[in-house]
């Protein structure tokens, strides 16, 4: 298996390091308002963020989710089984291929009390377990919120803006700068 230089590459995929936390958040750290008014600078504060805190802001978002596991252990454990559990019914049942091969006979239909009594518990699965389904969702939409809020809040140095440059440049690949380019998202060099 030969792998192409560029974009596509796991070759060349490093983490980016873990920066400090007087860095990240305490002394050194800088804060302020985005211009709301000027998209594009707010912009590439954020992506040139994501990219020079990358590894800060996945520690982050797995403490996050698991403070929120060990305060609600139980109801994280249903939460994800619940919504697992969904997601591979709707694949398996609503995927053309799953629809095509439920019986021998391609011209078999479904029993559609089968379907109604399986959706009818579904919905009162998810209904009877709403509030674990919704900490789950919580417990993984907050790292997203906090990232952002931290990536448009937070105003570069001299250091991050030499890394980015080496990052865009193609130097040096990470994982999210891989994600931001497959997301178009990579800013120019120069």
């Amino acid at each position: 298996m030969t792998t192409t230089q560029g974009s596509g590459s796991l070759d060349n995929l490093h983490l980016a390091p873990l920066r400090s936390l007087s860095d990240f958040l305490l002394e050194s750290a800088r804060f302020q308002l985005p211009n709301f008014q000027d998209w594009e600078k707010w912009g590439k504060r954020v992506v040139n963020n994501l990219l020079y805190y990358q590894t800060n802001y996945f520690l982050m978002s797995a403490a996050v989710f698991l403070l929120v596991g060990l305060i609600h252990p139980m109801k994280v454990l249903l939460g994800l089984t619940v919504i697992v559990a969904l997601v591979y019914v709707f694949v398996r049942f609503f995927a053309q291929d799953a629809r095509r091969s439920v019986g021998a006979d391609p011209n078999q239909q479904p029993n559609k009390w089968a379907v109604l009594a399986g959706t009818v518990a579904g919905s009162y699965l998810v209904l009877y377990l709403f509030d674990s389904v919704l900490i789950v969702a919580f417990a993984i939409l907050l790292p997203f919120s906090l990232t952002f809020v931290h990536a448009s809040l937070r105003l570069r140095n001299i250091k991050n803006k030499i890394t980015n440059a080496v990052e865009i440049v193609g130097v040096k690949q990470s994982p999210m700068g891989q994600f931001l380019e497959a997301m178009g998202l990579m800013p120019t060099a120069f």
